[in-house]
């Protein structure tokens, strides 16, 4: 062997070892490194458990992968980060570590997604509750999941977490599951936002019934839900006997909905509709949603009853048509009036006697248009002739129809109507066969009440009427029942009683008085009566009626007070003296002053006042008041000082008084 073959062998001989050296590793690492791995991961979990705080979810999370330690998490502050590093990094046999540890900050706004990613999959991403551990969380929203549905928590630790972050999470991730993958819901701090497509017509409609109600403390943000596919998209109207109508089928969103429904309560004519619609896309692109709607709105508003079906691509009518002509003109819609895209279907009608019998009477600004239906065109130009000389100015629109079927006293009842629709601002008259309902809005509170009261007795036998006229900027009082209920409740805690001979309300009296005032304002149609007390047998005389000293001014009763001299009361002004300002009560807080006063009360002054004047020889002598009289109109005095209008109060006449035991009386008088 040569020289230089011999130091290439030397060179190069170590290379003769390589297999044999990677079959000792092949076989020696599979066998070390699982239980380093396993000894590595249980060492680490020691430092996971205790970095955690007793009794809370471990904020730590290390995965050892062969001499590697795979960390994250949020540590609550800086110390506790670098405490538990430094005790995984001093693990032995431990190489590097990978990842990184967060610190729980403050999130501001808090915001928490649970997103839908599959059949059985929710991704939860953004800000966690710092108290609430990933594990902990996952078992507070698995009852509301699907059984068998997986959590992928990826949302970091934050403060600043609703108070009622866990009931809310658990509603938001339920929404979920009406929702197809890809749907998201998301509570971001005190709002819940649903964004997604539903599986099913009636699963939307479990969702939407559900968020009717957010959660706890919450509010409802974009709630945007794309309605379910359907694959034939049906829509139909129900009429029943009596105008009341059934929504049902599909619509194509919930603004198409309300629009559906303001248009079929117009239909039904007060008769009520039932909505069992539900939102759904299918519908043929080449058809307006809003003119199918329209088209089967007008087929319904054409029978009495039946069914204005869409299906199929085809609109078809079945029932009771609303009258003889109504047949003709369905017929035509169905040819000539349908939406484009819109087939014409089968339509199956029949007619008989309208019921129940309708007409409408509606005055607006400048128009006063007749509706529904009249037997025979006499009759309608016999209401059209009645109508012209009353609304001479605004314009008269006819569009009624001719049926069978009309009650008795129709025109009669009708004409009734006019004559106090005349006479209102705006207003409305219906006629259900033998009932008239009149509404609308009248200038003064005075004519209403009347109105109201007059119109049943003006109508002819055998009719029902009823009026309900409002006051534009006036607001409408309680009940008379319950205006009376609570007058009941106003008697004072014992009776009220004047001193002995004596007509001068005392401070005892103006706490009741006031109450009193107070229920007048708020049931502007009670009118009430005032009686007063007699005084036990064996009293003083009673004094002459001076109703300007019936009260106590605030002076008089602080002078009583004090000692000092009061100032002098009407009667005791001599002519010829200026006469001083009547004097106020001094609890009478908030009255108002009023010139208006009873007929009593101004024929009382004004004999207080000629006293001194002699009386002609030729004029009668006028019965004084007696006491119990006296003491009624000082209360009637008091009470229209305090607001109470003259026409609502009056006194009971001479010779009406009550036992002394019982004090003074206030009743409500018809």
């Amino acid at each position: 062997m040569s020289a230089s073959s011999s130091a290439l062998i030397r060179r190069t001989g170590w290379l003769v070892g390589l297999p044999g050296l990677a079959v000792i590793l092949g076989v020696a690492v599979p066998l070390v490194t699982p239980p380093f791995e396993a000894r590595l991961d249980a060492e680490a979990g020691i430092v996971v458990r205790e970095a955690a705080p007793a009794g809370t979810e471990p904020w730590l999370r290390a995965v050892a992968r062969g001499r590697d330690l795979l960390v994250s998490g949020e540590a609550p502050d800086a110390a506790a980060r670098d405490a538990a590093l430094a005790r995984l990094a001093a693990l032995p046999g431990l190489r590097r570590i990978e990842g990184s540890l967060g610190l729980v900050e403050t999130a501001a706004p808090f915001v928490w997604t649970a997103t839908r990613t599959g059949p059985d999959r929710i991704a939860l991403t953004g800000n966690r509750p710092a108290e609430i551990g990933p594990h902990a969380l996952a078992d507070r929203l698995a009852p509301a999941l699907a059984a068998g549905t997986r959590i992928d928590d990826t949302a970091h630790a934050a403060y600043g977490a609703p108070a009622e972050f866990g009931p809310a999470a658990t509603e938001a991730v339920a929404a979920l599951k009406a929702l197809q993958p890809g749907a998201r819901a998301e509570l971001a701090d005190t709002r819940l936002s649903i964004q997604g497509e539903a599986i099913s017509t009636e699963d939307e409609a479990a969702l939407r019934a559900a968020l009717a109600t957010p959660p706890t403390g919450f509010t409802l943000g974009t709630i945007e839900i794309l309605p379910a596919k359907v694959p034939d998209f049906t829509f139909g109207l129900v009429r029943a006997p009596g105008g009341a109508l059934t929504l049902t089928g599909h619509v194509v969103s919930e603004t198409a909905r309300a629009a559906l429904r303001t248009r079929a309560a117009e239909i039904a004519e007060g008769a009520g509709i039932l909505d069992e619609t539900r939102t759904a896309r299918g519908l043929d692109a080449r058809i307006d949603p809003a003119s199918l709607t329209a088209f089967a709105l007008r087929l319904a508003a054409l029978i009495q009853e039946g069914d204005v079906t869409f299906a199929n691509g085809a609109m078809s009518v079945t029932g009771v048509a609303l009258d003889g002509q109504a047949v003709d003109e369905i017929a035509a819609l169905l040819r000539d009036g349908r939406p484009a895209g819109v087939g014409a279907g089968p339509v199956r009608l029949e007619t008989r006697p309208l019921r129940p019998y309708r007409v409408q009477l509606r005055r607006e600004a400048d128009s006063v248009t007749l509706g529904g239906h009249v037997p025979d065109a006499a009759t309608r130009e016999r209401i059209l002739a009645a109508l012209r000389p009353r609304f001479f100015r605004e314009r008269i629109v006819d569009r009624s129809r001719v049926a069978e079927g009309a009650p008795d006293g129709l025109t009669g009842a009708l004409e009734a109507g006019i004559a106090t629709l005349a006479v209102l601002a705006r207003g409305e008259i219906r006629v259900a066969d033998r009932a008239l309902t009149l509404t609308g809005d009248s200038l003064y509170a005075e004519s209403a009440r009347r109105l109201e009261t007059d119109l049943p007795r003006a109508l002819p036998a055998g009719w029902r009427g009823e009026a309900a006229i409002a006051v534009p900027g006036v607001a409408t009082g309680p009940a008379p029942e319950a205006c009376a209920a609570r007058f009941t409740a106003l008697e004072p805690p014992q009776a009220l009683r004047f001193s002995p001979g004596s007509a001068t309300l005392t401070a005892a009296f103006y706490p009741f008085l006031d109450t009193v005032a107070a229920w007048a304002k708020a049931c502007p149609a009670g009118r009430i009566a005032v009686t007063g007390h007699v005084d036990p047998a064996g009293g003083p005389p009673a004094p002459k009626p001076v109703l300007d000293s019936a009260m106590e001014s605030t002076s008089s009763v602080e002078a009583k007070a004090t000692g000092a001299k009061a100032p002098a009361k009407a009667s005791e002004i001599k002519p010829g003296k200026t006469k001083p300002e009547a004097a106020k009560p001094a609890k009478a807080a908030g009255a108002k002053n009023t010139e208006a006063k009873s007929t009593e009360a101004k024929s009382t002054e004004a004999k207080a006042a000629t006293d001194q004047t002699p009386a002609k020889a030729d004029a009668p002598a006028e019965p004084e008041a007696d006491l119990p009289r006296q003491r009624a109109l000082a209360l009637v005095e008091y009470l229209m000082q305090a607001g109470v209008p003259p026409d609502r109060i009056a006194a009971d006449p001479a010779g009406h008084g009550r036992p002394p035991a019982e004090g003074v009386g206030l009743a409500l008088r018809p």
